[in-house]
């Protein structure tokens, strides 16, 4: 089910709605949610507790992960990718968008996950904005090709564009990830999701996980 509930808090919406729609989506998974303050960096932060009410960020970072059953983890996109990723005993949330791939988060992520004795088993790529829509100048397209080949692309009118998911998948395979289940919407493409390249100023849904008891 996909529905246009800003979850964003830096995006000029009013903060009170903000929170709103954060105990919306708690309320659904039956845990509080924490969100992160994004930077687009490869930083991981542990969740060691719920969020405290109205709390909208509970660290600085671009991944979440814990081991705890009484909390989800959100990452927070509008045309970046969000991964979540399950292990046996822990659980985590990564938003990628170019920088972030570029820096490592979603390796940074898995090798936090190993690090505990919980290595990642299952991992499922959100909606974000696709390879054939995502344009980027050739040099950008060639700096990000350099580290990881699989994510340069061609948009669907023949200028260079990124696939970050391609990207994405490429590292999961190559940590030993095999289940994989990717959720191929476009975001610029699905007016059900935000898009920041489509809309500019916009809101933001999220990816989300909780693990269970």
């Amino acid at each position: 089910m996909y529905a246009s509930l800003n979850l964003g808090s830096g995006v000029a919406d009013d903060l009170g709605a903000v929170r709103r729609n954060r105990d919306i989506l708690g309320a659904r998974f039956g845990v509080p949610i924490a969100f992160l303050h994004q930077v687009h960096s490869a930083r991981v932060a542990g969740v060691d507790a719920p969020p405290e009410a109205g709390e909208l960020a509970v660290a600085e970072a671009d991944a979440a992960i814990t081991a705890r059953t009484d909390v989800g983890l959100a990452a927070l996109v509008a045309d970046c990718v969000p991964v979540l990723l399950a292990g046996e005993h822990v659980v985590a949330a990564v938003h990628a968008g170019r920088r972030g791939l570029l820096s490592g988060v979603l390796t940074a992520t898995l090798a936090s996950m190993a690090e505990r004795g919980s290595p990642a088993r299952y991992a499922s790529i959100g909606p974000s904005i696709c390879g054939s829509c995502y344009e980027v100048p050739e040099q950008m397209r060639a700096e990000v090709a350099r580290v990881l080949p699989a994510a340069s692309s061609t948009t669907s009118w023949g200028t260079p564009a990124l696939d970050l998911a391609a990207g994405l998948r490429a590292q999961l395979a190559q940590a030993g990830v095999d289940a994989v289940e990717h959720h191929r919407l476009c975001t610029l493409e699905d007016t059900r999701f935000f898009s920041y390249r489509r809309d500019g100023v916009t809101g933001r849904f999220a990816g989300v996980i909780a693990r269970r008891g």
